[in-house]
């Protein structure tokens, strides 16, 4: 489906449950997620499964359509290769008393190098999850404990190994470009590495610096906690962002999306609904949805903080999506995809005024060198996707209001 078609109510959904809990948080995250104690995880669980059994009744308030038919599944977080099989076996009961799950949905779980057990694995399997990514970050020791990793090279091969003898159809990892003590060098051998051992998925993420991390705090500081003094300069993370760039695609992991690289057949179909714009609900801790409405659509999430997940059973900020957001995201999540958009359709579904503007900022943008057309199609350019955000700024300022 092209990227600025309107879905319809009858698209099966995109599901994502959020798993919030990690054996150790690392220094850079900035996710709602932390350690937490058994009994925690075990409230947790009940809530998120009471959460899910309500969404029919959440969807009716919104007045939203809420499409039964699943056809992915994301299990994020967090760590959720932490939780029990018994606990992994109820969300998916209750989603599947809710949802009709379609046979050959994707289904993937996030883990973490040497945090899945064997026990964990075979329930997975046997609920029908077909696709792990791991939380490699890096295949650099150093670089890996710099940010409180505990796992090593060796543990992420053996656990790549380990997955594929178990028979998990697609297994993928995520680099981190950016990392403490990070060098040109270093990063070419986590990009050897993640090349050479059989991976169907590489997502590239560059080092994100905010206030929501403690490394991030530190590193604006100018501080020396949390290795901050080791962290590569802005341009060194471009350069190695731009490696993967060149060397992925040339050893069979093209490029499709600014942070993402596989080949067609093990390309996150779940994440796609995402930048298509499809409806998907989210269940959990700062989860987010969107679902679609007869004129438009609604987004609403869940708190952020565990103290308060689970006190209110209807969303208290939904957000209406009406002509001009839909324009908006339709084009910065349409370029984050290499095969951008495309520009005759976009004219035709959108108000003269709003596409007008737009059409003018990206013929600045095209000979500045950050867009090109090409057969009809607005796409991003290497330094486009370094400078995304800059480049969806300006397509857009003339649009907001």
């Amino acid at each position: 489906m092209d990227e600025s078609k309107r879905p319809s109510p009858a698209s099966a959904l995109g599901v994502y449950v959020s798993v919030p809990f990690c054996r150790a948080k690392c220094s850079f995250c900035n996710f709602a997620s932390g350690v937490s104690s058994p009994g925690t995880i075990e409230a947790y669980v009940t809530k998120l499964c009471h959460e899910i059994a309500a969404v029919p009744i959440t969807a009716a308030h919104l007045q939203a359509d809420l499409p039964l038919t699943v056809d992915t599944l994301y299990l994020g977080g967090g760590t959720p290769s932490l939780l029990e099989p018994a606990q992994l076996r109820r969300i998916f009961t209750a989603l599947r008393q809710t949802f009709q799950i379609t046979p050959g949905a994707e289904i993937t779980l996030e883990a973490a190098p040497g945090q899945i057990a064997d026990v964990l694995l075979t329930e997975a399997q046997d609920q029908g999850v077909n696709r792990i990514s791991l939380g490699v970050q890096s295949f650099v020791d150093r670089e890996s404990a710099a940010v409180g990793r505990s796992h090593t090279e060796r543990d992420c091969t053996r656990e790549i190994f380990r997955l594929q003898a178990a028979g998990v159809a697609d297994v993928g990892a995520d680099l981190i470009a950016g990392l403490p003590y990070q060098t040109s060098a270093s990063w070419q051998h986590s990009l050897d590495v993640a090349t050479s051992i059989g991976l169907t998925h590489l997502s590239v993420y560059m080092l994100e610096i905010d206030e929501d991390s403690r490394l991030g705090r530190e590193v604006m500081a100018g501080g020396q906690r949390f290795h901050a003094h080791g962290v590569p300069a802005d341009e060194a993370s471009a350069e190695f962002y731009e490696m993967a760039c060149a060397w992925l695609p040339q050893h069979a992991f093209p490029q499709y999306e600014i942070s993402n690289f596989a080949p067609p057949s093990h390309r996150s179909r779940h994440n796609r609904k995402y930048w298509q714009r499809d409806p998907y609900i989210g269940f959990g801790l700062d989860a987010h949805s969107m679902l679609l409405r007869p004129h438009g659509a609604v987004r609403f999430a869940n708190p952020e903080e565990l103290a308060y997940y689970g006190a209110e059973a209807i969303p208290s900020a939904p957000i209406d999506i009406f002509q001009r957001e839909t324009f908006e995201e339709t084009i910065f999540l349409g370029l984050r995809m290499n095969e951008g958009l495309s520009v005759s359709r976009l004219r035709e579904q959108s108000p003269r005024e709003l596409f007008a503007s737009t059409e003018e900022a990206a013929r600045e943008l095209i000979r500045e060198g950050l867009m090109i057309e090409q057969e009809d199609r607005w796409q991003l350019t290497l330094r486009g996707r370094l400078l995304s955000n800059d480049v969806f700024t300006n397509l857009l300022m003339g649009v907001a209001v």
